[in-house]
């Protein structure tokens, strides 16, 4: 005997079912959506996007100036330009047709996607961290084995990219975990660079494995010194305050000429030593010690172990103090202030030590950053350097470390490799220079992944503790770092 199944009226639907299906016939009067006419209202709004992009960028895009004897030399790129404006167009289009015709809210499209993977897979993350690892350990011979003719770019490369994997590590200490939004985070890598610089070159006994603990405790002691005065703010505030002591910084050491050398810098900073050898060529080098052929790369290989070998300390302490009280204080701290404070929580002591342990790294990284080059000035710390730290840190997932090595790779190898890419080169011009263009493909990668990944390329969580079984989670779930 068949059975029929009434379909669901207003009276015997659920309530819930019942509202959102009203929330659904009114969302498009919320969002002036036309369903009659929607291709057409999104190509009208596409041209009308692709023609302001045009407007504002004819003087930029269009026009090039250059100084020439008679004056300006003014040359057109219009390829270049048109360029620009069809990436406009098509961009705002396929936004219309797939994002913003929707009635959810943009973040809920891709929000959670990459958990499912997490949480099928376990062992994935820990999987590729040893990948990782094992990669990075042969990454010098395996350069110098297939790449002979560019090895020592491509060597001085990954030792860019290793700097900021630590940086965007320690970075990670006072976003991340701690939830506290710091934007002068680049001030505790001047002072451990100049603290470097200073004591090498007035003391000649003091090389650089001397000197680097003690530019790391002058770095962790400024940290401390800017933690105190913003024990009491949060979120935009605490940005702002940040923001201005790395300007402070900055300031200091462009106009303390007599201790500073102000723009000048300082020059002439001692190379790291090997058991007190030099990497040079003679009799007391280190290839003449070891017995082999001397070579310009080996310095290169060394400088590349040595911030391999911090930032392997960097996270290896991380990792521990995040199982320790202290770094579960820092957790609860960024969940909830409040109920950190009713838990009986110091919380000022709490910010204190996440401000120290992150700026202590930070220094750490500057000291190596000064004996990598050689010289330093205050041009090398602009808020910019703050900027790309904290959008690898945004950009890999608060708190996931992992995260941080994959956007360090993908923002700085890729943005460095851009370079070598020379096809862009036939389609825009000789003349163009896509380095140039950094920061919009630094704005555009932030736009894309708030989209596709509104929590970071890796937006899952694995708890510091658990009761009975340790679980991923969404990191939907975990709070932003915005000091709350």
């Amino acid at each position: 005997m068949a059975t029929t199944v009434d379909a669901p009226t207003a009276e015997n639907r659920p309530a819930g079912a019942q509202r959102d299906l009203e929330e659904q016939r009114r969302a498009p009067l919320k969002t002036g959506e036309d369903p009659q006419n929607t291709l057409a209202a999104s190509l009208k709004d596409a041209a009308a996007a692709a023609l302001l992009a045009g407007v504002l960028g004819f003087f930029f895009l269009a026009l090039r100036t250059e100084i020439a004897p008679g004056g300006l030399d003014v040359s057109a790129r219009w390829g270049l330009w048109l360029a620009s404006i069809a990436v406009v167009f098509a961009g705002r289009l396929l936004l219309n047709l797939f994002v913003f015709k929707t009635r959810r809210p943009v973040t809920q499209l891709f929000a959670g996607r990459g958990a499912g993977l997490g949480a099928r897979l376990p062992w994935l993350g820990k999987a590729v961290g040893a990948a990782l690892f094992l990669f990075a350990m042969i990454l010098p011979f395996f350069i110098t084995t297939v790449f002979p003719a560019q090895q020592r770019q491509y060597i001085d490369l990954a030792i860019l990219i290793m700097t900021y994997v630590m940086l965007g590590w320690g970075l990670n200490i006072v976003v991340g975990l701690a939830g506290l939004l710091d934007l002068g985070y680049v001030a505790f890598y001047a002072v451990g660079a100049y603290a470097f610089a200073l004591l090498s070159t007035h003391f000649e006994v003091i090389g650089f494995w001397t000197a680097l603990p003690l530019a790391g405790m002058l770095a962790a002691f400024w940290g401390v010194i800017l933690g105190f005065p913003v024990l009491r703010l949060r979120g935009d505030y605490l940005a702002i305050v940040t923001l201005a002591f790395g300007e402070m910084i900055r300031i200091v050491l462009l106009n303390w000429y007599d201790f500073t050398g102000g723009p000048n810098g300082i020059s002439g900073i001692p190379k790291p030593t090997l058991f007190g050898l030099e990497f040079t060529r003679g009799e007391d080098g280190v290839a003449a010690f070891l017995g082999i052929e001397y070579s310009t790369i080996h310095r290169f290989i060394y400088l590349y172990y040595i911030i391999f070998i911090l930032a392997i300390v960097t996270n290896f302490v991380t990792m521990r103090l995040r199982r320790l009280p202290v770094g579960r204080a820092w957790e609860a701290l960024r969940e909830d202030e409040i109920a950190c404070r009713s838990l009986g929580i110091n919380t000022t002591n709490t910010k204190l030590t996440a401000f120290a342990i992150g700026a202590m790294f930070g220094g750490f990284a500057g000291s190596f950053f000064a004996t990598r080059q050689g010289f330093i000035s205050p041009e090398s710390f602009t808020f910019l350097e703050s900027a790309i730290i904290l959008a690898i840190v945004v950009l890999g997932g608060l708190g996931s470390q992992i995260g941080v090595v994959i956007a360090s790779v993908v923002m700085i190898g890729g943005i460095e490799m851009l370079r070598n890419i020379g096809f862009l080169s036939d389609i825009f011009g000789p003349d163009f220079d896509p380095v140039k263009y950094r920061m919009l493909i630094f704005g555009l990668a932030m736009v894309g992944i708030m989209i596709w990944k509104p929590r970071g390329l890796i937006s899952t969580r694995e708890p510091t503790i658990a009761l009975k079984e340790r679980k991923r989670i969404g990191a939907d779930y975990v709070a932003q770092g915005e000091g709350h």
